[in-house]
């Protein structure tokens, strides 16, 4: 596991999203280093965890992997992906998760009958295109991301450089990575939760549609969630200031 560590403070873990690596945090690690020991992690299989051996679509696998290099107590953020394997992480390990930071996450990202998210149709989509060339796949996928914010061929200029810092994910992680946001729910466990959550949403996000927002703040009674008038899927790339009070206020 590849795991960056600057910063000081308390502990704060991030985890990226599907196709990216930890890079995708640089822009706002100076805004957030003075106040907090950050964890900047690549996940299994991404950027430079490149031999670490998930090729699973069990959500917990992912979890177990990077929990040992983990502090014993720390806060926790999970964009997109990263924020499916955050929620395992902290239902299976309350005593460690000390707070909880969702951005443009969902407990279940699969579009179902009376809940908004992606289209089983798009997902499988992907997959299809993953199998001929999974760059431009990528590269796809940054496009929807960033569909809809105010600065969006900017969005997607920086989420492309910052995914080329790093090596590129292995076949093997994007297929499984996939397989979660085509197949993980998580909505059931959500009352299991112990830790104080935030959730932070762009009301533009087309990845996970703010019509979620009011969804799954019902799943979690007592959480708090924000969300950013004119942001979509990478609110902390598009309002990185406004971003980073959100999560500071919440965390301190």
């Amino acid at each position: 596991m590849h795991i960056e560590r600057i910063g000081q403070g308390p502990d704060l873990v991030l985890l990226h999203g599907w196709g990216l690596n930890s890079a995708v945090w640089q822009e706002i690690v100076p805004l957030l280093a003075p106040y907090y020991s950050l964890h900047l992690v690549d996940l299994p299989g991404f950027g430079f965890s490149q031999h670490v051996a998930v090729e699973s679509a069990e959500l917990s696998l992912w979890s177990e992997a990077v929990l040992p290099y983990l502090p014993a107590q720390f806060n926790l953020l999970g964009w997109s992906m990263g924020g499916l394997i955050a929620l395992r992480m902290a239902l299976d390990n309350p005593s460690r998760v000390t707070r909880l930071v969702l951005t443009g996450s969902s407990p279940c990202f699969l579009q179902q009958d009376n809940w908004p998210g992606i289209r089983a149709d798009v997902l499988s989509g992907f997959n299809r295109a993953l199998q001929l060339d999974s760059r431009k796949t990528i590269e796809r996928f940054l496009a929807i991301q960033a569909m809809g914010s105010e600065t969006v061929k900017e969005d997607v200029k920086r989420l492309k450089h910052w995914l080329q810092q790093r090596p590129d994910a292995t076949s093997a992680a994007l297929e499984a990575g996939l397989q979660l946001l085509e197949t993980i729910d998580l909505r059931a466990e959500l009352s299991s939760l112990r830790c104080p959550v935030l959730s932070l949403y762009g009301r533009l996000d087309s990845i996970v549609p703010v019509a979620a927002a009011a969804e799954i703040q019902s799943l979690l009674p007592g959480s708090h969630s924000v969300i950013f008038p004119q942001a979509a899927h990478t609110p902390f790339l598009s309002h990185p200031q406004l971003f980073i009070d959100a999560v500071r206020q919440f965390v301190d």
